[in-house]
């Protein structure tokens, strides 16, 4: 007996499951389909550099994964999941729309394209933070107690859900927007009707939860999930659990000022030593935003603990949430270069022919997507028959395993760039390899921190604990928008300087001295002035930019791993 109800374990999956799965797939279309051209249209249409673009697209992901942190906290304290859902959903279409109009109006006005592309991503910012951490703590709400152990094969389908929505996205959207004529010259004009078909993938999503939510998205009981605060009951909490929580004003003072002094350390100590210049919106990102997400993570997790009502198995599975949070930072900084470098990669210096087809850069990241629909189940029910045995690992050590892939992957990538040089194209089965192995450790690592966190938060703080969750991941993508940024100069660079009639590589090197005209030329031309840096190394070539993923992945790979036997003892008995 559980609150004086009987508990009673479900076979399966309920039907509130593939009702969230087809929101999020929808969502994930409309995400995924924007997220692939977004640096091309920067870079294509509004006439930025591949760099600024690069740390735009971070510090954009960045905001879409701190923005939970405060969707969360509205939905656990006002309005609840169902409301934060409808409303997040409405707000994407609406950002999807307003990118359509940059895109369309570029031409005439580069002004207000601009402009339109700013109100649309911040738009989006705050839709996606109503709409990420609510969705996901629904999921770990379906399941009462005594079905908690179906949570990682739960989270790994709905995993599956999200990528097949990124699938459809990275296919379709392309196709329409992404458009070269057969002499490869790029359509610029086209990116918007790839926006428009996001925008529509989002008002279907949003529809779907709408009409089927009260039918499905319930308790085994028949009790509406993700309703209002003030209507829950003993019923939703776990026994003995306080309901709400308990912030003294001294802590949320700290928590303030421990925000302040963060703020001024990565702004000041961390994120200007990374060294650009000349890029104005570059540095207003890296310089503001990326410090904010660093220092809001921080802070959270320091007001988060000091919550009085915490008991000491409670606070102890929380610091399990926010060590795993800290690596996954590295996985997703690795991960999200699919969207900035590897896609330029793609486009300069990849022969991406298929079968005769020369596909378009954009799409070439779509097989993450594939291999993720196609390895979902088989993960799942790798899990699950490794539970039946007594075998299966715990989810920090799964966790641990994605990371060493993703080192993995970039390991074979490097191999294979180290002799291209300038003008060597990359054979496109290279990055088909590298993001089936990126596919593996991404299905060891998300699904299974989203599991995590519904397994360890307590009721009261469940969504706001997705938000810290996410958070990692927007610190991981402001980390891969400066990474992304430190991508030396491919093929197609140094075929253009040359029939603008300047030596790139004999610039690179400091070997030519370029006069006044001709750095306007190539700054006109997009094209670099030197060697990008990262803490302190310059990097020289593809090879030296894909071990940078290699070091940080393995490392943390090792550590996490080595901290698994401290983190199981942490977490009182919940695998």
């Amino acid at each position: 007996m559980e609150n004086g109800n009987t508990a009673v374990a479900r076979p399966g999956h309920p039907k509130g499951l593939w009702v969230l799965f087809g929101t999020e797939m929808w969502e994930r279309f409309n995400f995924y389909g924007m997220r692939a051209l977004l640096t091309l249209f920067m870079v294509n249409s509004l006439l930025m550099q591949e760099a600024e673009a690069s740390i735009i697209y971070g510090g954009f992901l960045a905001l879409c994964y701190l923005t939970p942190l405060l969707g969360g906290f509205i939905a656990d304290r006002y309005l609840g999941n169902r409301s934060c859902i409808l409303i997040g959903g409405t707000l994407m279409a609406i950002g999807q729309l307003m990118l359509f109009f940059s895109a369309s109006s570029f031409g005439a006005n580069m002004g207000l394209a601009k402009s339109l592309m700013w109100v649309a991503l911040f738009i989006i910012i705050f839709g996606n933070g109503f709409f990420k951490p609510n969705i996901s703590s629904m999921v770990g709400s379906l399941y009462p107690k005594q079905e908690k152990t179906k949570l990682d094969s739960a989270f790994t389908i709905f995993y599956m859900g999200i990528n097949l929505g990124a699938f459809l996205g990275q296919l379709i959207c392309p196709l329409l927007g992404d458009v070269k004529s057969v002499d490869g010259i790029r359509d610029i004009h086209a990116f918007k009707w790839g926006f428009l078909a996001a925008s529509v993938a989002m008002v279907i999503g949003t529809l779907v939860f709408l009409f089927l939510k009260d039918k499905y998205v319930v308790t085994p009981e028949g009790r509406p999930i993700g309703g209002l605060p003030k209507n829950n009951t003993a019923e939703d909490f776990e026994e003995g659990e306080a309901q709400t929580a308990k912030f003294s004003s001294k802590s949320i003072g700290i928590a303030i000022a421990l925000f302040a002094g963060l703020f001024i350390v990565f702004q000041y100590l961390l994120i200007d030593k990374i060294g650009f210049s000349g890029l104005a919106m570059a540095e207003t990102i890296k310089g503001i935003i990326y410090p904010i997400i660093y220092a809001a993570g921080i802070s959270l997790a320091f007001l988060i603990v000091s919550d009085t009502s915490l008991t000491k198995v409670e606070r102890d599975r929380i610091f399990v949430i926010y060590i795993i949070s800290f690596f996954v930072i590295f996985f997703w900084a690795a991960f999200e270069q699919a969207g900035s470098s590897l896609t330029f990669i793609a486009d300069n210096q990849t022969d991406r022919h298929i079968f005769g087809w020369n596909m378009p850069p954009s799409m070439v990241q779509i097989f993450n997507g594939i291999f993720v629909v196609m390895l979902a189940v088989p993960f799942s029910m790798l899990w699950d028959r490794l539970r039946n045995r007594g075998k299966e690992p715990i989810s920090p050590m799964k966790q641990s395993f994605g990371l060493i892939l993703m080192a993995l992957s970039y390991f074979i990538i490097a191999h294979n760039v180290k002799s291209l040089g300038n003008d060597g194209l990359l054979a496109v089965k290279w990055l088909i390899l590298l993001y089936f192995i990126q596919t593996c450790g991404e299905l060891c690592l998300s699904p299974i921190g989203l599991s995590l966190v519904g397994k360890l938060s307590p009721k009261r703080f469940a969504s706001l604990l997705y938000g810290v969750f996410f958070i990692s991941n927007a610190a991981g993508y402001a980390l891969a928008g400066t990474l992304g940024a430190i991508l030396p100069a491919t093929g197609d660079k140094f075929k253009k300087a040359s029939e603008l009639g300047i030596d790139l590589q004999g610039v690179l090197d400091n070997k030519i001295i370029l006069t006044a005209g001709q750095a306007k030329i190539l700054s006109d031309a997009q094209l670099p002035v030197s060697y990008p840096t990262f803490a302190g190394f310059t990097i020289h070539n593809l090879f030296e930019f894909f071990m940078v993923f290699v070091v940080l992945c393995g490392i943390a790979a090792v550590i996490l791993f080595s901290l698994t036997p401290w983190l199981k003892k942490m977490m009182h008995g919940i695998r």
